[in-house]
């Protein structure tokens, strides 16, 4: 690669969803410094929540960490950092004022950063209007761009590494099984469960527990552990078996990006939540059950929606199946009912998971996307 396509860029990232922004972000960086060999310095407030996907990740103010320069982002921010070439605001988290203020001073000198703000994804149609549109910084008179992630080619994409499909094709499920002290009950649904707290949680559990095939759910260590412990009455930790009528519940330890892609592939129902785990369980092409991040005004249910009727469009004899499992499991509804409805159906589901997944891997992905759209701006 030319050296002059070689840039320098800043991604800011404020962890609120956990693991959903931290994740996104991290994925963002790997990629532009392993696949575009970008120079990449990611500022983040939570260094214990990269920790959690990211085990090398040291609690230090500054260390290189796959090929990403990874920095503590604090408060009292340095005054001594210049500005990247291109710095990525994401999910809004508005950069430090020191740091907009050396941006300024570039400017003056001719030096103009490129300023990209990285939103959230959403398949709302309003996405394709604005992704691309800029706005004017009041005091500074710097330009901002904002990004949008989507589902359509009018929007930035899905992150999504350029040798994924090909690992997940290849994917040895029965050795990483094994080596994860998984032994799924004999002719199980596996199912994996990654949520928030979730009071619907209860009315599934008796589902299952019914289902006349055996079912086998991984429960990574996390939120909805509390829910589960809630509606059973118990206290199970990591490690723990715990079986009920037809119902096989492990609660396995929390497990890294990579291992968690894997998970994905080896179950045949992914139960997935906030952004990142979201866009995986795409690439995965299995039956997913988004647990959408909640927002005031119940906003997240409108973009829940939209999704839906993207999802759902090229299959409409199962979309009201999957539409009423999808609003109960997010609004707390009768998802015992809705569940035993939507899974009669599961060889369509599974079906159409695949199509979809490789109907989505035809569009370029967001981290090549972002680098073209910035090294044609950048110079």
């Amino acid at each position: 690669m030319p050296a002059t396509t070689i840039k320098t860029w800043d991604i800011f990232c404020r962890v609120i969803d956990n693991f959903g922004d931290i994740g996104v972000c991290w994925r963002l960086a790997r990629q532009l410094a392993a696949e575009h060999q970008q120079k990449v310095r990611l500022w983040v407030d939570d260094i214990a929540s990269l920790q959690c996907i990211w085990p090398d990740t040291l609690t230090a103010e500054r260390q290189m960490l796959a090929g990403v320069e990874v920095r503590a982002w604090h408060t009292a921010f340095d005054q001594s950092v210049q500005p990247a070439e291109i710095v990525i605001e994401a999910f809004a988290c508005d950069i430090p004022p020191t740091y907009l203020g050396a941006m300024a001073a570039g400017k003056a000198k001719g030096q103009t950063p490129l300023w990209i703000n990285l939103e959230y994804l959403s398949a709302e149609a309003w996405v394709e209007e604005c992704h691309g549109m800029a706005s004017i910084h009041p005091a500074t008179g710097l330009r901002k761009t904002f990004y949008f992630p989507g589902f359509t080619e009018r929007t930035g994409g899905l992150l999504r590494e350029q040798s994924i499909l090909a690992q997940r094709d290849a994917f040895n499920r029965q050795g990483w099984l094994a080596q994860m002290g998984i032994d799924p009950v004999a002719n199980s649904l596996l199912i994996s469960l990654f949520a928030y707290e979730n009071a619907a949680i209860h009315a599934l559990l008796n589902a299952w527990q019914q289902s006349p095939q055996p079912i086998h759910c991984l429960v990574p260590e996390g939120k909805i552990l509390g829910s589960i412990n809630s509606a059973l009455g118990k206290r199970l930790n990591t490690g723990d078996l715990h079986q009920s009528a037809n119902l096989t519940l492990q609660i396995i330890p929390f497990v890294t990006q990579t291992e968690y892609d894997k998970l994905l592939w080896a179950c045949d129902i992914n139960f997935v939540r906030g952004e990142d785990s979201f866009v995986r369980a795409q690439w995965a092409g299995k039956p997913v059950v988004w647990h959408i991040y909640v927002q005031d005004d119940d906003a997240h249910l409108v973009k829940l929606q939209a999704f839906l009727r993207h999802y759902t469009t090229p299959i409409p004899t199962l979309t009201a199946a999957i539409n009423q499992f999808w609003i109960d499991w997010n609004e707390a509804g009768h998802t015992d009912t809705s569940w035993n409805q939507l899974i009669k159906q599961l060889p369509e589901w599974r079906e159409h998971c695949r199509h979809w997944s490789q109907s989505l891997s035809q569009a370029p992905d967001l981290a090549q996307q972002l680098y073209d759209y910035c090294l044609k701006r950048a110079g």
